[in-house]
């Protein structure tokens, strides 16, 4: 008889735990997915041309905040939890939720999910989002491109439209971002890598993507991890980030502190901003946890073009979305530099918001002074460009990774904040990508 499946999810891991372990097997039956964190996902079906002979209806996605009826209703058998960046308490919070509903409660490991490419992979993945993912991957793939490498990078899934259209997703240029309608968080995760001319991958079916990607015979792929989540594919080199920022987070994080005690390599960074204690606080739970990692101290340092604008002026401070929201932090690098480049104020945007942009300021209560990027979609854009007019800032801070104005009209004067990863002293990203290619 086969088991009855609900697997709680947030539109990403969900679906490849599904694909890779679940889609194919007789012995389960899975009834629905769940959603949370990403907002317009539940209601939707996922698709029977994804979820394979077994489901010729397709599978519906319902809200988590269904999740004790759902399991009653349904006779689950067992509930697998696939989603990311989650506290400790949390998870064990929905552990005992499913528990006392009379179901089993799972988590799927690295043996049963990860799948294996011909070519060398690097994965670049963190202990919580916002960590510096992003940089580090961009760091990676410019030193291989100095060294004369073909690398093609394959994203961790956003796939928040029409899954059948997402299966495989190939990123060259800024058309394809238009013809994919990208969202604000894709944007940000693919524009730096078409700005270097190289190829980005991301969709639903990691496995179709992982094939397509090898085709282009690429010298190395590299995994650019999303929130704390772990590698879908088996790395031959690990490279997990560290924020001191939030230190003792590395620990008390799912899946983060599997990324962590699973990395060949440690980076912390964010050292120039952080304080000494939270570095250090970090590097003891390494040595604790993992002391045979390679460890290296970094930066994320600010540029900012025309900084003289933000000087003595009202400014409205713009951060990347996930970041603030599921990744709890309260300020960004577009925060640092209206401080920095002295601002007369960083005006509250809340009383600004329109829209889906209110429900996140009532969801996620920590945030004040700063106006998460949220783009889920063409209509949240508009109301994000709207919120943004609506203010009496005299200067818009763009914190996010890409320029704004591409996809909206801004009325006010903008100033962009990039950052880059920068090593202090060694061991370097240098070294380390120097003795793993030495050794392949």
């Amino acid at each position: 008889m086969r088991k009855k499946v609900l697997i709680m999810g947030a539109a990403g891991r969900d679906f490849h735990n599904f694909n890779v372990y679940y889609r194919d097997n007789p012995d389960y039956e899975v009834v629905c997915f769940t959603a949370t964190q990403i907002p317009d996902i539940e209601g939707r079906l996922y698709p029977k041309e994804l979820a394979g002979e077994l489901y010729p209806n397709g599978i519906p996605i319902e809200s988590e905040a269904n999740l004790v009826n759902l399991i009653k209703e349904n006779n689950i058998d067992e509930v697998v939890l696939s989603y990311s960046d989650l506290p400790f308490s949390y998870v064990m919070e929905k552990a005992s939720l499913v528990l006392a509903s009379g179901a089993d409660f799972k988590l799927l490991g690295p043996n049963n999910s990860m799948l294996k490419s011909k070519k060398p992979i690097i994965s670049i993945c963190a202990v919580r989002t916002g960590s510096g993912k992003s940089q580090t991957t961009r760091r990676v793939l410019d030193i291989l491109k100095n060294k004369g490498l073909k690398v093609v990078s394959i994203r961790h899934p956003m796939p928040y439209g029409n899954l059948v259209k997402q299966k495989v997703q190939r990123f060259a240029t800024y058309e394809d971002l238009d013809r994919h309608e990208c969202t604000i968080e894709e944007r940000e995760e693919y524009e730096p890598h078409i700005d270097r001319n190289s190829v980005i991958y991301a969709g639903v079916d990691y496995e179709e993507i992982l094939r397509q990607a090898e085709e282009e015979n690429p010298d190395v792929i590299l995994w650019d991890g999303g929130n704390n989540d772990f590698s879908f594919y088996k790395p031959d080199l690990s490279i997990v980030v560290v924020d001191p920022h939030r230190a003792g987070h590395e620990v008390s994080y799912f899946p983060g502190m599997t990324n962590l005690i699973m990395a060949d390599v440690l980076v912390i960074n964010k050292e120039e901003t952080a304080t000494l204690e939270g570095i250090e606080k970090a590097r003891a739970n390494i040595e604790k946890w993992n002391p045979n990692a390679t460890v290296i101290d970094a930066a994320s340092p600010l540029f900012v073009k025309n900084p003289s604008i933000i000087r003595g002026k009202r400014c409205l401070v713009i951060e990347d979305g996930p970041t603030l929201t599921h990744g709890e932090m309260t300020y960004g690098a577009g925060f640092i530099a209206a401080k920095k480049f002295g601002a007369s104020e960083i005006i509250d945007p809340r009383p600004y918001a329109v829209g889906s942009i209110v429900n996140t300021y009532k969801k996620y209560t920590h945030l004040d002074k700063i106006l998460p990027a949220m783009g889920y979609g063409k209509k949240q854009i508009k109301e994000l460009e709207e919120s943004i007019n609506k203010s009496d800032a005299e200067v818009v801070v763009i914190g996010t990774p890409i320029d704004l104005t591409r996809i909206m009209n801004i009325k006010k004067p903008t100033v962009r904040v990039t950052y880059e990863l920068q090593e202090i002293g060694k061991p370097n990203l240098e070294e380390v990508l120097s003795d793993f290619l030495a050794n392949k």
